[in-house]
């Protein structure tokens, strides 16, 4: 199987053999550029990241001597699997990841290191700083404010998204949803949803009930709209269940059902906690 029929098929069709293959080309300097950053993508992912591919990527990363735009794709491709595998039991035998603990640390050392190093390029660096905050650690808060603060746009860019990992930001993501930019200010909306900032929701339900509003902004508004008020969610994205473009549809009827069970769950800790309180009058 070749890297484009890996790139058209889910990654569950993919092969027993699929870490195998990618493996070959990224170990081939021989090969195209082009095809061992494509191999850099597909490597990260959760069917074929172990721990011999995780090792392979941070070499790239590492190594200067490498194209930049692969070292690039290799940190970005580390971060799904430092995202899934941060709130994962290394111990539970029921639910292995498919990394090592001490590989995960491995990687985000050699993330944190190679940002540090005056000789990185910026390119890079933003590319690891994006897959780092997938994984929190206290550094990035103040590699994400600087960057916020630079003045510059592509280093803003970057900073807009990381906040969608990193709490600490309410005021800059706020600021951000005003942002020309419209990948600014996406991610500013995927940002407040993911934080549920209440500040944010006049500002994502406009979005939302905008026909004008671009696909990808809506999708973000959609999501964001469940997650800040669950309660009211319903009525606003009823309408777009009935969208032409399936996808809208779909991922309307998808935030629905999150926000509907996000209102239940909000029901019973309110009910627990009236109990709790009125348990408490008769305690002397």
């Amino acid at each position: 199987m070749d890297l484009k029929t890996f790139q058209e098929i889910p990654p569950w069709e993919w092969p027993s053999n699929a870490a195998t293959v990618f493996k070959r080309i990224l170990l081939d300097k021989g090969a195209k550029e082009s095809d061992r950053v494509i191999a850099a993508g597909l490597a990260g992912d959760w069917v074929a990241i172990n721990d011999d591919l995780a090792n392979i990527l941070m070499e790239i990363v590492r190594n200067p001597e490498e194209p930049e735009e692969l070292r690039a794709k290799a940190a970005v491709s580390l971060g799904p699997v430092l995202e899934g595998v941060d709130t994962m039991d290394f111990d539970d035998p029921d639910d292995e990841p498919p990394i090592t603990e001490e590989t995960f640390h491995k990687i985000q050392r050699l993330l944190q290191t190679v940002y540090e190093d005056g000789k990185t390029r910026k390119y890079l660096r933003r590319r690891i700083l994006e897959a780092a905050v997938r994984a929190p650690l206290d550094w990035q808060r103040e590699a994400i404010r600087r960057a916020y603060y630079s003045g510059d746009k592509e280093w803003l860019l970057t900073a807009v998204f990381c906040m969608q990992y990193i709490r600490a930001f309410d005021d800059e993501i706020l600021e951000s949803l005003n942002d020309p930019d419209p990948y600014i200010h996406r991610h500013a909306v995927e940002a407040a949803g993911n934080w549920e900032l209440d500040a944010a929701w006049n500002h994502v339900v406009a979005l939302a009930e905008d026909p004008e509003t671009d696909k990808d902004l809506l999708l973000a508004a959609i999501e964001a709209v469940s997650s800040i008020r669950p309660r009211e969610a319903g009525p606003i994205l009823v309408d777009l269940t009935d969208s032409d473009d399936e996808e809208i549809a779909e991922a309307a009827e998808d935030a629905m059902m999150v926000a509907d069970a996000a209102s239940k769950s909000l029901d019973t800790f309110e009910e627990e906690d009236e109990e709790d309180e009125g348990a408490g009058k008769w305690v002397h």
